[in-house]
Order: structure tokens, then C-alpha cells, then sequence
């Protein structure tokens, strides 16, 4: 019984293959899994995307708080240079009134320096005048000797 059973599974399997229904199964299998190694590739693939497209989206991200983290940056040096700007002229002001002042008194001490050059310069033309003076005073009263030459 067991050996008619198995020859009429071999019948049908051969009628069906004749009939071109066993290869129409076969593709059909054969296309359905196909198929589905492309789902399951194209999932795999999205999987892969998404710690990419989440590594992005968290780069994004943080250049964006840096961007705005740079404007705020910005905005602050803004403002403190605006709250300076006053004491800044005011510096700029005391600075120039002590430039100003330490110019007038080192022209002051070049004037006294210059007058003071000038007096010991008076001063010592005076004396020499005076020597002079004095040194034709001294031969003038001098007498006027001839000195004789030795005797032989």
C-alpha cells in the first residue's frame, strides 16, 4: 500500500510538472523569497541609516546651539562695550590732559635747563673776561726790565 501511495505522489508530481504547474510553484517560491531578501535588506539598510541619520540630526543640532551660543556671545561683548565706551572716553581724556601736563613740564625743564646753560655760560665768559683783566693788569704794572745777558 505504501508503495502505491508513493507512486501515485509520483504521478501527480509528474503531471504537475508536465502541466507546467510545479514550475509556476517553483518560480512563484522562488520569486517570494527573492522578495523577501529585499525587504529584509532594505530594513537592514534603514537600520543602519538611522544612527547615522540620528549621529546627524544630533551634529545639527549642536552646531545649532553653538551658532546661537556665538550670537549671544556677540551680543554680550556688544553690550559691554557700549557700558565701557563712556569710561573709555573718560580715560582717553584723563590720559591726554597727563600726556598734556607731562609735556608742559619737561618744556618747562628744558627752558630752566636752557637758562641755566646760558647763566653758566654768562658766568663763565665773566670770569674769563676777568682773568683776562687781570692778567694785563699784572704786566701792565709790571716793570719793564731788560734782561742782560750774563757777563763772559
Amino acid at each position: 500500500m505504501n508503495k502505491l501511495i508513493e507512486f501515485g505522489k509520483k504521478a501527480l508530481f509528474y503531471a504537475r510538472v508536465l502541466s507546467g504547474y510545479e514550475e509556476r510553484r517553483i518560480r512563484s517560491f522562488r520569486l517570494e523569497v527573492e522578495k523577501r531578501l529585499k525587504e529584509a535588506n532594505a530594513r537592514k539598510l534603514a537600520l543602519r541609516k538611522i544612527p547615522e541619520q540620528t549621529i546627524l540630526s544630533e551634529v545639527r543640532r549642536m552646531v545649532e546651539e553653538m551658532q546661537t551660543l556665538n550670537r549671544k556671545l556677540e551680543e554680550t561683548e556688544a553690550q559691554i562695550e557700549e557700558y565701557f565706551k563712556p569710561i573709555d572716553k573718560e580715560a582717553e581724556m584723563i590720559m591726554k590732559t597727563q600726556l598734556e601736563g607731562e609735556e608742559r613740564t619737561m618744556k618747562e625743564m628744558m627752558k630752566a635747563m636752557h637758562q641755566q646753560a646760558l647763566l653758566e655760560k654768562t658766568e663763565a665768559e665773566k670770569e674769563a673776561q676777568k682773568k683776562l683783566e687781570t692778567d694785563r693788569k699784572n704786566q701792565e704794572s709790571r716793570p719793564k726790565t731788560q734782561h742782560l745777558p750774563p757777563p763772559p
